[in-house]
């Protein structure tokens, strides 16, 4: 393993790191334990792709399509034996800060995986994911059971489409008391409201002036398209479940 800055650094190619990721992506919590204690360096490692740029195996257990079996028996063990809960990607593009294991645990919406990081310390609010915070980027993501556990950990909520999203009343009430945000602002917490199925959010930011048709530019459709959308969890059972070849009445 070659070091950079006291950053160990391998190849995902190499069979000690191909064989770890293979075993977090199976879930095989005894080929994980058995690699690492062979190779006690690979937990904290950074492996790197054929591009240059790199990843941590915490990174592996929370990325896309995330809930891979026993996800948090294993990010505990990765935990324990060195691996950084704050480490960043990079090499996706030089202006790219890189996102952490819980940005990416709360762009999947994989709640029991973020919550092990949580627990083993990770930085809640973390900047510079590809949304903002890991909050941003869980409601950005329609991730709502990672985004209220970040709550209920002492995420903060300052922006009014955090807020909207997550239907916070009173926390809506102060952030336009404050009169920091203006109707762009109000429209654009409506929009999240209604992808979040919060109706009383929605009704109380209508009455604050919302633009009932407001598209972002960031996504598509008005309110209403937003509304009918399926949050990441259920993406997620969906393209498990084509995966497997399970049909749908619709197309029978």
């Amino acid at each position: 393993m070659a070091n950079d800055e006291n950053v160990n650094q391998i190849s995902s190619d190499d069979p000690a790191a191909a064989s770890l990721v293979a075993a977090i992506r199976a879930g095989d919590v005894g080929s994980v334990r058995e690699v690492v204690a062979r190779e006690p360096d690979l937990a904290s490692a950074r492996l790197t792709g054929p591009r240059g740029g790199s990843e941590t195996s915490l990174h592996v257990v929370a990325g896309w399509p995330g809930y891979y079996p026993n996800g948090p028996e294993i990010a505990l063990l990765l935990i324990e034996a060195g691996s950084d809960v704050d480490a960043r990607t990079t090499g996706r593009n030089a202006a790219d800060a890189g996102e952490t294991p819980l940005h990416w645990a709360a762009s999947n919406d994989d709640v029991a995986v973020a919550r092990v990081l949580i627990d083993g310390g990770a930085d809640i609010e973390a900047p510079d994911g590809s949304i903002g915070t890991p909050l941003e980027n869980a409601i950005g993501y329609a991730c709502l059971g990672v985004a209220r556990l970040l709550v209920e950990r002492g995420a903060e909520v300052e922006k009014l489409w955090t807020a909207g999203a997550l239907g916070m009343l009173e926390r809506l009430r102060d952030l336009i008391d404050d009169g920091t945000f203006g109707p762009e602002d109000v429209s654009q917490a409506f929009w999240h409201a209604c992808a979040a199925g919060q109706r009383r959010a929605a009704e109380f930011l209508l009455g604050q002036g919302a633009d009932l048709n407001w598209v972002p530019d960031y996504a598509q459709g008005m309110p209403l398209d937003a509304a009918q959308g399926g949050g990441t969890q259920q993406e997620n059972v969906m393209t498990w479940l084509r995966d497997l070849g399970a049909e749908s009445s619709a197309s029978t």
